[in-house]
């Protein structure tokens, strides 16, 4: 059977953490390893009453098919929120998708031919690495510095060798937590500006910033770039919504792909999204949010520098769900992993975030999907693994 699948079957990595949440199913360990939003977050009761509503009031149109690009209502929403954060989007410009994940293939599907350049962040999304590897492009990797990518190295890589897309993730990036300062997010538009390469713009974190002030996304510096939303960090992952924003001709190819996909994402669940958006008082629920996920960040960032060895350093995101750790030169987070898993306590190990030339002394945690206590004991059960590998 091996002979029959195809090649590209085995250039593309299964996920790390999706491994990772297999280990962590045991109850005694606490894991700091899946990109998981706090259940607590979910608006449970407000979601029940919005699909009763649906079911009881609209079923006949919610249960039926629907257009490819998704219910208009919704990407009206979506454009009209847009437009407030001084964005200019039409629901036109609005694909809704499985998850901003199916928007990451059909784009990838959309622009990209087999060895194709991509230039992604170092380190970059793991599950970005996937999507695209699919297509078998040629990843180039940007450093990323403390208010976004070396720029200079950026402009030099597009020049020599004019890849078809750059991939980045702005806010609070998955997984440093590092955000472009607004200098450089005008630097970079204004850099592919003459490059004749898509910027591809993931922005699932942005509505999660707890600390500091709003930026506008690079799309607005550079309209003919295509931008990716998610529903799963501020209403709930399990619906599976998100969206892609582009102009018209590449939506025109977008539609296209999804239609050879899967022909429309689940119009129940975009239904019902939609009546939670527009029933409910939105900015309080973000407010919850914002205020759950600023005292867990503190926390797990305070307990690391109580707790850690010296010579670990990590990141302070003002927003978003993870933060990144370095160990001292030399040390490697995948022999840390084994440790740490005997100590009962999991996280991502770096080496999965880069697309080449990983740096093996570096991990990912994230600090939204546990509670008070394990992250205070989830950060000296890495302590005390660090110590020993130290």
């Amino acid at each position: 059977m091996k002979d029959l699948f195809a090649d590209r079957m085995s250039k593309v990595p299964k996920s790390f953490v999706r491994e990772i949440l297999k280990v962590t199913e045991d109850s005694n360990i606490i894991s700091f390893g899946g990109g998981l939003p706090n259940p607590d977050s979910f608006p449970h009761t407000e979601i029940a009453e919005a699909a009763s509503k649906v079911l009881t009031l609209e079923s006949r149109e919610a249960l039926q098919y629907s257009t490819t690009e998704g219910y208009k209502p919704l990407r009206e929403y979506i454009a009209q929120r847009y437009c407030k954060g001084g964005l200019k989007v039409d629901a036109d410009e609005i694909l809704i998708t499985n998850g901003s994940q199916q928007g990451l293939d059909l784009v990838g599907k959309v622009f990209l031919n087999k060895d194709d350049g991509v230039v992604v962040e170092h380190p970059t999304y793991l599950a970005a690495i996937q999507a695209f590897g699919m297509y078998e492009p040629k990843f180039h990797s940007v450093k990323l510095m403390e208010d976004g990518p070396d720029t200079v190295a950026l402009e030099n890589l597009l020049k020599k060798e004019k890849p078809k897309l750059f991939y980045c993730v702005p806010n609070f990036q998955n997984p440093t937590g590092i955000s472009y300062s607004e200098d450089k997010r005008r630097e970079v538009a204004g850099i592919l500006r003459e490059s004749g390469t898509v910027l591809v713009e993931d922005n699932p974190y942005g509505e999660i910033r707890f600390m500091g002030k709003d930026l506008p996304p690079i799309k607005k510096f550079l309209p003919d770039s295509v931008l990716l939303g998610s529903f799963s960090k501020v209403v709930a992952p399990g619906i599976r919504l998100g969206w892609v924003a582009a102009g018209e001709e590449v939506m025109d190819k977008l539609v296209t792909a999804k239609q050879a996909s899967d022909l429309h994402s689940n119009y129940l669940a975009q239904r019902i999204v939609h009546g939670f958006l527009t029933q409910y008082d939105v900015e309080k629920h973000l407010d919850k949010i914002r205020t759950m996920y600023r005292r867990q960040r503190d926390l797990m960032v305070n307990s690391i520098e109580k707790y850690f060895p010296d010579g670990v350093t990590c990141t302070k995101p003002e927003g978003g769900m993870f933060l990144w750790v370095t160990l001292p030169e030399g040390v490697s987070s995948m022999e840390l992993f084994d440790l740490a898993i005997k100590e009962n306590v999991a996280f991502v190990p770096g080496k999965a975030f880069y697309a080449e030339d990983p740096e093996i002394n570096t991990m990912r945690l994230n600090f939204s999907n546990s509670n008070e206590e394990k992250i205070v004991e989830g950060i000296k059960r890495l302590a005390n693994a660090l110590e020993k590998i130290l």
